[in-house]
């Protein structure tokens, strides 16, 4: 495992740190939402536009051949980051648009009216009202699973469903409210001796945490780049080689095919013949978000310097020092209180003082970016007992001493709101 990096040696890589918020210096704690980005990432898709701007896989023009290298080399990239092949990595326009598709892939595919479908109490609404809606529509049941006292999905309880004859479980890697990590790969196993489909939702882990596809075993998984340090607009979808042959694709268009023939005698519903690209550029129709390709594989470049086990190890310290200051007195604290067991997330409130307002003045008087609401999961902040929660979330260029003032801060607001 590489050493520890320092965030003070690589802030200064990150331009809007420098920006200050109502007069104070940035402090910005939502990178659950989206992260930063570098100047190598920024400098990487300005200088796509000025020197290389082409669309790819068309023309045999030199930009068009050297746009369509880099956009093929971000793939490899992205492949040998989660251990994956190039044949399995499809770029799509974000993790919400790679869960939406593999709903709608897997439904059409390989559901039957009264099919079960499985996910959980964990889930972002981006991996529950997908499946809400292909459940409707194709008349299967979805199901949700509650957790352990750890926070983290009650395997016991999915694996009841999985012998109840249940085809499909799509879960959270790492739950974008408490930060805490679902055991996948035990998972996976349980899931396929069962012979279903095991879907990941990997936004929060992919950015945070070694993540390899064949270790954990997974039929699909997504994530996007903005939460890693990339461009937004571009997301991933891994799908198993094995799938992605079985698969229509599920848009259509431009740069996807490799024949289209007309038969001008042939019946109206048979006057055309279509054969595909192979994988995966037949699931990319359209032209692609090439700059958004690229911005990733830089930041690719970036956390793979930086290593993710240590990127881990950072958000852990991090996580630590905030719980040991937010012990007791008027702070409610929600999930694990073990920092070796979650990401670099915390939520919490302020007994009697709704997170909205909290945040607002936080923002207002130290310049502090965090989040609140329920995080787009809302039958887990639910569950917690709450509406709304404030979540500060960790990235790599974060520190203590922005803890330091953020503590100070939450204390001020506090008193203000008494």
């Amino acid at each position: 495992m590489k050493e520890l990096f320092d965030p003070q040696d690589i802030r200064s890589d990150f331009p809007i740190l420098n920006v200050k918020i109502n007069g104070k210096p940035l402090i910005y704690f939502d990178n659950a939402a989206t992260s930063q980005k570098p100047r190598q990432v920024i400098e990487a898709i300005e200088n796509f536009y000025f020197l290389k701007n082409a669309n790819v896989g068309r023309s045999l023009h030199t930009l068009a051949e050297e746009a369509t290298e880099l956009y093929f080399q971000s793939r490899k990239k992205v492949a040998s980051f989660i251990n994956a092949d190039q044949e399995e990595i499809v770029f799509t326009g974000g993790t919400t648009d790679s869960l939406n598709a593999i709903a709608n892939v897997i439904a059409e595919n390989f559901l039957n009216p009264k099919d079960m479908v499985v996910t959980s109490i964990l889930e972002h609404h981006s991996n529950l009202l997908p499946w809400l809606k292909v459940c409707k529509a194709k008349g299967c049941t979805l199901k949700i699973v509650h957790t352990n006292k750890n926070w983290t999905v009650n395997v016991e309880k999915l694996e009841a469903l999985l012998k109840e004859g249940a085809k499909v479980v799509s879960l959270t890697h790492v739950s974008n409210v408490l930060g805490t990590i679902n055991p996948i790969r035990e998972i996976s196993r349980i899931v396929h001796s069962y012979d279903a489909i095991l879907v990941v939702d990997a936004a929060q882990s992919v950015p945070h945490m070694p993540v390899d596809v064949k270790d954990l075993d997974c039929d699909f998984m997504a994530f996007g780049a903005h939460k890693m340090l990339g461009p937004m607009g571009i997301g991933v979808l891994y799908l198993k080689r094995r799938y992605a042959d079985l698969i229509e694709p599920w848009n259509l268009g431009g740069g996807m095919i490799k024949s289209v023939t007309l038969y001008n005698e042939a019946p109206e519903l048979s006057c055309c013949k279509v054969t595909y690209e192979d994988t995966p550029i037949k699931f990319e129709a359209g032209t692609p978000n090439v700059e958004g390709a690229i911005g990733l594989s830089v930041a690719i470049d970036y956390l793979s310097k930086l290593g993710m086990a240590s990127v881990l190890s950072h958000e852990r310290q991090l996580v630590k020092y905030l719980l040991e200051n937010l012990k007791g007195g008027s702070f409610e604290v929600y999930g694990p209180r073990d920092a070796n067991s979650i990401t670099g997330i915390v939520s919490f409130n302020i007994k009697g003082i709704h997170a909205h307002d909290v945040a607002y003045l936080l923002d207002k008087l130290a310049g502090v970016a965090v989040r609140s609401g329920h995080h787009c999961a809302q039958p887990l902040v639910n569950v917690l007992g709450t509406t709304a929660t404030v979540r500060a979330s960790f990235y790599v260029y974060n520190t203590v001493e922005e803890i330091n003032t953020f503590i100070e801060a939450l204390k001020e607001v506090e008193k203000k709101l008494r």
